[in-house]
């Protein structure tokens, strides 16, 4: 599990359902009220961008990531 205060750049974890890595982060802390802390995350699936807001203390399942280099042989039909 991993804690909004273990936010980091590149972090990748899950949210709504999705997984999702942390592009950029910023604490903030209000004069009342809980602190804060502003997300700008990357859907690893889509590739698209979105930010969000997240109570300080909130708890995400991690997501661990594994990238490989691939190279395209030739395509037969519909298949490659």
């Amino acid at each position: 599990m991993i804690s909004t205060s273990d936010f980091r750049n590149g972090v990748n974890l899950k949210v709504d359902g999705h997984p999702c890595q942390i592009v950029w982060f910023q604490h903030h802390k209000p004069g009342k009220g809980g602190a804060i802390m502003r997300v700008k995350l990357k859907n690893l699936e889509t590739g698209s961008i979105t930010e969000r807001t997240f109570k300080s203390g909130e708890k995400f399942e991690s997501v661990s990531v594994t990238r490989e280099k691939k190279q395209f042989l030739y395509n037969s039909g519909d298949d490659y």
